[in-house]
């Protein structure tokens, strides 16, 4: 009998950067599997539709996983919930909303995810930050006040588990994802702007690092980007 394929998750696959990162681990021999709130077109490998700030939902998934096919080697969370508003227009569900998509979510994964992966024997557990991880710009308080939990809450993970073979990174995508919603949202001349494939082959590489050099922050930007 054949053994099973090593198991990548990636919570937030959607068009763009999720399907990306899909795509990329399943040409490494790997089985991809992702998980976000809506399925995206021609979506790679196997997908759950699910809410990822519930754990009731999500928990039971993983699991399932878990029994079918071992520990993942690879999990990436990648969720996003964007709010662009003036302080004052920002309600408090605004605020809880971004918290719940991006950190909540977090919580929930890591919880499903890292004592399997430590009992599995270890692997890599990227989380995609942003511009507004390192700076809170106007107009982008509920994003950036979730995007900064977002990094205290990795280092934490990262001190915890990384005695234990678990590689946890923070990736802060210093720029736009060139996807067709932000060339819509942002009208940015594509060439100035990160292309998910690129992107995922970073996320892959911060995977192959061997354990006497890892990077637990990397920061990522075209080359035309500010900074």
């Amino acid at each position: 009998m054949n053994d099973p394929k090593p198991l990548a998750l990636v919570a937030g696959a959607g068009a763009g950067l999720g399907q990306s990162l899909l795509t990329r681990f399943q040409s490494a021999g790997m089985e991809p599997v992702g998980l976000g709130r809506t399925r995206p077109e021609g979506t790679v490998g196997t997908f759950h539709q699910v809410d990822l700030s519930d754990p009731d939902s999500v928990s039971p998934i993983i699991a399932k996983l878990i029994a079918i096919h071992g520990p993942p080697k690879i999990v990436v969370h990648n969720t996003a919930e964007l709010v662009i508003a003036p302080f004052t227009g920002t309600t408090l569900e605004d605020y809880q909303r971004t918290w719940a998509s991006m950190v909540q979510s977090l919580v929930v994964l890591g919880q499903s995810v890292l004592q399997p992966m430590v009992r599995g024997g270890g692997g890599t557990f990227i989380v995609s930050g942003a511009t507004a991880s390192l700076r809170g710009g106007a107009r982008f308080s509920a994003f950036a006040s979730a995007k900064f939990a977002l990094r205290g809450l990795t280092q934490s993970l990262a001190r915890e588990y990384q005695p234990y073979g678990i590689h946890v990174a923070h990736v802060i995508l210093d720029g736009i994802i060139d996807t067709p919603r932000s060339r819509e949202l942002h009208s940015l001349d594509p060439s100035k702007m990160m292309k998910p494939d690129a992107i995922a082959e970073a996320y892959w590489q911060l995977a192959q690092q061997p354990a006497s050099t890892w990077t637990h922050e990397l920061d990522l930007r075209p080359a035309t980007e500010g900074f």
